[in-house]
């Protein structure tokens, strides 16, 4: 690895970190002037709620990795992707859409409909860009498949991205969740794309990693007890990881399991909804870091235990490139998981039925 190359990752890390560190001070005072704080109801009881912590975390979060991945653009890297300027275009002006969706969100509270059009707007605009799904790995062969039809290229993609911001979305429940994993996820894409991919994509590569130096300023700000929230920002998050995931290569492995978790957290709850009949996209307390605090687990371990959990998996898509592994070790982190949920289910069957 050249100099200019690691001069280029200390700062792009360094500005993403330190531009959000700048900013979080000033959102958290102009959210709590302007009144666009976190308030009780609902899913949210959380003792952040109570407070009135600022969501205006998210305009930071926005701010500092917009600024830095066009100044990483700049930077003396190797590019090898032609189209490379085009998807980061689209990647902008998606983002620049969905973290509008969130912001009315945060101040109008937007119903699911007005949130799910913003959400497939913000998505058609990446496909537009280029940013899509056009083949995968076979996990047996390690081959790649032909490209799809546009017309599923176009509905897996829009799909993926829409399952990305509505989970980095409910994840945001505890102080630091959300943020955290964030920082996990983005640090695997960061890993891969500079130095397990050969060769290694290293104009690529400085996409996530402004992410990581801004997620992880945000999170020193978000860790319980929080500051501040990142509000409508989540949203936001989630479009970038969905998008960095597939720019320069499909890395959907990577990030299927380090999300794993809150990625078949949400399946669960929506399937739950629905079977009840009510909107799989509502948030509840269903959730299972809302359940593990109802049963009086600290936000901390809770949160802990989510980075090691995300951590573990993800890094499994790094000692090794094969694929059948990568499916072995989702399958069985699919295995625990679900056998998780049905344990906590039926404790909290229990505890109803106890109640009643």
């Amino acid at each position: 690895m050249t100099t200019s190359e690691i001069s280029a990752f200390i700062i792009v890390f360094s500005l993403a970190f330190s531009l959000t560190m700048l900013l979080i001070p000033f959102c958290a005072h102009w959210g709590q002037r302007l009144g666009i704080v976190s308030r009780a109801g609902g899913r949210r009881v959380n003792e952040g709620d109570l407070r009135g912590v600022s969501k205006l975390g998210g305009v930071a979060l926005f701010v500092s990795f917009i600024v830095t991945v066009v100044i990483a653009q700049f930077l003396p890297v190797p590019r090898f992707d032609p189209n490379e300027v085009l998807r980061l275009v689209g990647l902008i002006i998606g983002g620049v859409v969905i973290f509008g969706v969130g912001m009315l969100d945060d101040v109008f509270e937007l119903n699911a409909v007005q949130i799910g059009i913003g959400q497939i707007i913000a998505a058609g605009i990446a496909v537009l860009f280029q940013i899509f799904i056009e083949t995968f790995n076979n996990p047996f062969t390690g081959a790649q498949t032909d490209p799809w039809p546009f017309v599923v290229t176009v509905t897996i993609s829009m799909f993926w991205l829409g399952l990305m911001m509505n989970t980095v979305n409910f994840m945001d429940g505890l102080d630091g969740l959300a943020g955290g994993v964030s920082f996990i996820a983005s640090t695997m894409l960061f890993v891969n794309s500079a130095f397990v991919l050969q060769p290694a994509q290293i104009s690529v590569s400085l996409l996530p990693l402004a992410l990581m130096g801004t997620s992880l300023a945000f999170v020193l700000h978000n860790y319980y007890p929080a500051r501040i929230f990142m509000g409508g920002g989540a949203f936001f998050l989630g479009y970038v990881l969905g998008t960095l995931s597939i720019i320069g290569g499909a890395k959907m492995a990577t990030i299927l399991l380090v999300m794993g978790l809150p990625l078949m957290d949400l399946a669960w709850q929506a399937a739950h909804r629905m079977s009840q009949g009510r909107n799989p996209m509502q948030g509840d307390r269903g959730h299972l870091h809302f359940r593990l605090l109802d049963m009086g687990f600290s936000q901390r371990q809770i949160v802990l235990t989510y980075y090691a959990f995300c951590t573990l998996f993800g890094i499994l898509t790094l000692i090794t490139a094969s694929q059948l592994f990568k499916f072995i070790a989702f399958g069985v982190m699919l295995s625990l998981i679900a056998a998780g949920f049905i344990i906590l289910t039926r404790m909290n069957h229990g505890e109803s039925s106890e109640s009643s």
